[in-house]
């Protein structure tokens, strides 16, 4: 039976990678005492995959990992088990079944990918450019240069751009986990509390993925505007599929056993 399960990053796991991140979701796994299923071959493997691997240094709300299990549990359980045995900075938000298959995997399903982004102190821009970053969005073309690891390539990413907001309040979606929190507890709730200087919902997956960096140097470089990557605190808020002309997040594919 395959779970999707959705947790929070915080903290100073925000500086763990993705591979250390797998690592350490194992030994949670073990730890809570799931009975994962295995890959069969010659180097057997517990059966999970990530949906959409997070940066170092971005925070999150809604992080995914599928996981096929051979014993299942009630989505109650699953995320019980798993917050006694989390690391400070990761916190489990919601465990859902979910179709098997390939199609159905997470990381063949993202689509979109919001991010609430706050200055850090010292490398605030000046007043007023809240106001240029929206006539900056407001063209049909905004092209940059966009690099992988074996190509690089012009693309226009205005159309990659869903929707922005330039006075967020923080963007934080619940879980089951709620009904089960420690009392005074918020377990949804980011490192930043007050609200954020910009949200972005952008394309994400493996077909049209822009990062929010690339949205700011672009923006920063036509506006003359000092850029450097550690300018901002980003803060992923959720992911989505696709279904018709609506965004649905991840974990709402799948039902609470």
């Amino acid at each position: 039976m395959r779970f999707r399960i959705r947790y929070s990053k915080q903290g100073l796991m925000k500086f763990i990678g993705h591979l250390d991140m797998m690592r350490y979701f194992q030994k949670a796994l073990r730890q809570a005492g799931v009975e994962v299923s295995f890959t069969e071959g010659m180097s057997p493997h517990m059966s999970m995959s990530y949906a959409f691997p997070l940066g170092v240094g971005m925070t999150s709300d809604s992080e995914y990992v599928d996981v096929d299990l051979d014993i299942p549990l009630s989505s109650r359980e699953l995320v019980g088990r798993l917050n006694r045995a989390a690391a400070e900075g990761v916190h489990f938000l919601d465990a859902r079944v979910v179709e098997p298959g390939k199609a159905n995997k997470g990381m063949n399903l993202v689509r979109r990918a919001d991010y609430t982004l706050y200055f850090r102190e010292g490398y605030e821009w000046e007043d007023g450019w809240k106001e240029d970053f929206a006539g900056w969005l407001d063209q049909e073309s905004i092209m940059v240069l966009k690099k992988s690891k074996k190509t690089e390539k012009e693309v226009n990413i205005r159309p990659l751009i869903y929707a922005f907001d330039l006075n967020p309040d923080m963007r934080c979606v619940r879980g089951i986990c709620d009904e089960t929190a420690e009392e005074g507890a918020d377990p949804t709730a980011s490192d930043y509390d007050a609200p954020g200087d910009l949200f972005l919902a952008l394309s994400a997956g493996s077909e049209n993925n822009i990062r929010p960096e690339l949205v700011m140097e672009a923006y920063a470089s036509a506006s003359g505007r000092a850029f450097s990557p550690y300018s901002f605190q980003i803060n992923r808020d959720e992911v989505y599929t696709k279904s018709g002309d609506h965004f649905i997040p991840l974990i709402k594919l799948g039902k609470q056993l």
